[in-house]
């Protein structure tokens, strides 16, 4: 496999600045860019309508496939989950889940976590690197390149950063990324149709807001208070809730967009009626939604079990009759390794 660069970590902007760098003139850079992203070509030398000289340039500093697929478990519900290798051996996860509003795709942005919730599978493996723009555009590609084959006409049509890694802790390379699927001549996923997910980086929250993407936000909770929010999230020593709560109320004033609450049920441990009506006086009148979600266990963290469903009822009835807006996310994949970073372990355990 090549060692080289990815050519999805370009934006469009980007691949003509750096075509007229190099001499060529802009209209290669759309027609090289409609070859990627439209007709989704793999290699250079099926890009025959670029201009020979363009494309001998280009693959020299650039590659086209950057990840090899490892293994991939399918579930009975239409969820994938994929597991690449990256150039340097490393293993990611990346999960196409179907929806009644479309295909989602969950994409990874580091190799491994350094956020340490302890219960989460993803943090099982310190972070080694961050993924690369490129890297991160390409897990997407695979994902649509694999829905070409099967000949059903089926495309992405939204997008979760919500895999293994911090996402804002990998900053430069997933705005750029954001860009890049955003582009209306690329994959043109509309940023109501994106999510990124992170674990409260206060400056990057208040950053992130300031800037130009205008996709949804969604941020891991987990408990309504600073001490059952650090026992469970050691990030929340670094950042405690009225230092995250402060960035979230300048992103709500500034986009005034609604932002979700990521909120694990955790048996005996944050899913009582105490911390229910604890999490209600938190949010106050934001403008959020809460979203519960049942808990995939883990074998190494198995300190924690999975809230009973009751528990579950119990728990989202005090939010709403606290007046918040509430879900409870539905679940994919459950026969196969669904929590988030599982397969990976396991795979590299073995």
């Amino acid at each position: 496999m090549n060692t080289q660069q990815s050519i999805y970590g370009l934006t469009r902007d980007q691949l003509a600045a750096w075509l007229l760098a190099h001499g060529h003139r802009k209209g290669r850079a759309e027609l090289l860019w409609e070859s990627l992203y439209r007709k989704r070509l793999t290699t250079f030398e099926d890009m025959d309508e670029v201009h020979s000289d363009c494309l001998r340039l280009v693959e020299e500093h650039f590659a086209v496939e950057t990840l090899g697929e490892h293994v991939r478990q399918e579930s009975v519900d239409g969820t994938i989950k994929f597991l690449f290798r990256l150039q340097d051996g490393n293993l990611i996860e990346t999960v196409l889940m179907r929806h009644k509003f479309g295909l989602s795709v969950c994409v990874t942005t580091q190799v491994g976590c350094n956020i340490g919730c302890s219960f989460c599978a993803s943090g099982l493996l310190k972070k080694s690197r961050d993924l690369t723009s490129g890297e991160i555009v390409e897990q997407v590609m695979k994902v649509q390149l694999h829905l070409d084959r099967q000949g059903k006409d089926e495309r992405v049509t939204h997008i979760v950063v919500m895999g293994i890694g911090e996402p804002f802790d990998n900053y430069d390379h997933v705005t750029d990324f954001l860009r890049v699927i955003q582009d209306p001549k690329g994959l043109a996923i509309g940023p109501r149709h994106i999510t990124v997910s992170t674990s409260g980086l206060a400056d990057k929250i208040v950053e992130f807001a300031d800037s130009d993407l205008q996709v949804n936000l969604a941020i891991s909770l987990h408990a309504p208070n600073n001490e059952l929010r650090t026992r469970i999230m050691k990030i929340n020593r670094a950042i405690p809730l009225e230092k995250l709560m402060a960035a979230i109320d300048y992103y709500l004033s500034k986009t005034r967009r609604r932002l979700t609450i990521e909120y694990i049920l955790l048996k005996d441990v944050n899913d009582g009626t105490e911390q229910a009506l604890e999490l209600a006086e938190l949010l106050g009148e934001r403008f959020v939604n809460v979203n519960l979600i049942p808990y995939n266990p883990v074998d190494e963290h198995g300190q924690y079990q999975r809230s009973e469903h009751g528990s579950v009822l119990a728990f989202y009835d005090v939010l709403k009759k606290q007046g918040l807006s509430v879900s409870v996310r539905l679940e994919h994949g459950a026969d196969i390794d669904a929590a988030c970073g599982q397969l990976r372990s396991k795979q590299l355990s073995r």
